[in-house]
C-alpha cells in the first residue's frame, strides 16, 4: 500500500515454473552470463506467449502473499544479467569471452569487440505488461554497468573504466524508457562492486551516477554477496556500501539475513531508503513472522521506518515456488508486526505529549 511504513517488495527474479525451464540445468550451472537458449523448455515460436503466461503466475503469487511492490518475477530471462548484456551494439554473441567469476570458476561472458550501445529498448515490453496486469506499484531490475564491465572480456576499450561509461550510458537510456513505460521503481543490480571494491571506489561509483544522470523517478541499487544457493560463508559486513551515499540513487537494496549483517553500517548510508532483506535464501527453511520481525527490528536503531522497505535478501529464482510464495507471506506478517509496533509507540508518544501540555 503506497505511503504506509515497512512496505514489502522483491529483490526481481522469482521461481521460474518446472514447464518453462529446465530447473536442474539451470541449478549445476553458475547465473548465465551469454545467452543459454537451452534452459527454455518451450519452442521459440511459442516462448513469448508462455513467458507472458508465468509472469501471470509471478505477479498473482506476489499479490497473494500481499507484497506491495511488484516484480515481473523475470520469467523472460535465464539471468539478471545476460538479457540486457547480450542486446547491445559492440559485442561478439558468436564467440564469447571468458572471466573468473566471483566464485572462482571460468565463465563465458559478453566479448566486446566494438563500441558498446543500446540500439532499441530491451524490458519495455516487460514493464508494459506487468503495468497492465496489476494495479500494485512496480518494480523493474536491470545489470549495473559496473558489474557488466567486469563480466566481460574487453577487446575494444583501453580501460574498463571507459567501458563501464558506455554501459553506463546504455542502462541509463534503458531507465528512461523502464520509467516512461510506467515503472514506479527501476532497480540497478551491481552484485561485482561487493566483490570487486577497489575497482568499484576507482570508477564503478562514477559509472553508477552515469547511469543515474538526469532520472527523476525511483532507483534502486542492489548490492549482495551472491545467490543464496551458490555462496556460503557471507561475511556480516559489506566491504563496499557507504560509498553509495555519495550517489543520487534514492534507495539501497542490503543482504542482512543470511550473513548476519551488522545493522550499524546502514546508517552510513545517509538519507538514502533501505530495501532490507529479511529472508535467507540460502535454505528453503520458512522463517517464522517473528524472525522476520526480529530481522527488521535489528535496523531500526540506524534507519527510521519511514525509509525501510522490506525485501529477501536476492532474487527467489533459485528457490522453489511453494518456498518462495511462504517466505513471501511469512515476510508480510513480520511487516506488519513490526509496523503495528512502531505506529503504536508512536500514537503513545502523542498522547504522551499531549498529557504534557494539559498538565502544563
Amino acid at each position: 500500500m503506497p505511503g504506509q511504513l515497512l512496505p514489502t517488495t522483491v529483490v526481481g527474479s522469482y521461481p521460474q515454473p518446472e514447464w518453462l525451464i529446465d530447473r536442474p540445468l539451470l541449478a549445476a550451472n553458475t547465473p548465465p552470463r551469454v545467452r543459454m537458449r537451452q534452459l527454455w523448455r518451450i519452442a521459440p515460436e511459442l516462448l513469448e506467449q508462455a513467458q507472458d503466461d508465468a509472469t501471470l503466475l509471478a505477479i498473482r503469487d506476489q499479490e497473494r502473499a500481499g507484497i506491495d511492490i511488484v516484480s515481473d518475477g523475470e520469467m523472460r530471462r535465464e539471468s539478471y544479467f545476460n538479457r540486457f548484456a547480450t542486446a547491445l551494439d559492440g559485442i561478439d554473441l558468436d564467440r564469447p569471452g571468458t572471466v573468473i567469476s566471483r566464485s572462482g570458476k571460468p565463465a563465458l561472458v559478453p566479448r566486446v569487440v566494438g563500441p558498446v550501445r543500446r540500439l532499441r529498448p530491451v524490458a519495455v515490453r516487460d514493464a508494459q505488461f506487468l503495468r497492465a496486469n496489476t494495479d500494485r506499484e512496480i518494480k523493474i531490475t536491470v545489470p549495473g554497468p559496473f558489474t557488466m564491465t567486469k563480466l566481460a572480456q574487453n577487446e575494444h576499450y583501453q580501460s574498463d573504466a571507459e567501458l563501464a561509461i558506455d554501459y553506463a550510458a546504455a542502462v541509463n537510456a534503458e531507465i528512461r524508457d523502464l520509467f516512461a513505460a510506467g515503472a514506479d521503481v527501476v532497480q540497478i543490480d551491481e552484485p561485482y562492486m561487493q566483490a570487486h571494491p577497489v575497482d568499484a571506489r576507482a570508477f564503478g561509483i562514477a559509472a553508477l551516477q552515469r547511469a543515474l544522470d538526469g532520472i527523476a523517478g525511483t532507483t534502486a541499487v542492489h548490492i549482495c554477496f551472491g545467490y543464496g544457493a551458490m555462496v556460503t560463508g557471507k561475511p556480516s559486513r559489506y566491504d563496499f556500501l557507504s560509498e553509495l551515499a555519495a550517489t543520487s540513487v534514492r534507495q539501497v537494496s542490503v543482504e542482512t539475513a543470511q550473513p548476519a549483517l551488522d545493522c550499524s553500517v546502514l546508517a552510513d548510508l545517509g538519507g538514502k531508503t533501505v530495501l532490507l532483506g529479511v529472508l535467507d535464501l540460502s535454505t528453503s527453511v520458512v522463517e517464522s513472522a517473528g524472525m522476520v520481525a526480529d530481522r527488521i527490528r535489528r535496523a531500526l536503531p540506524y534507519v527510521p521506518a519511514e525509509r525501510l522497505v522490506v525485501a529477501p535478501d536476492c532474487g527467489m529464482k533459485y528457490l522453489t515456488r511453494d518456498v518462495a510464495f511462504a517466505k513471501l507471506a511469512a515476510m508480510v506478517r513480520g511487516a506488519a508486526l513490526v509496523r503495528a509496533e512502531v505506529e503504536s509507540a508512536r500514537a503513545r508518544d502523542v498522547r504522551l505529549r499531549a498529557d504534557v501540555l494539559k498538565s502544563g
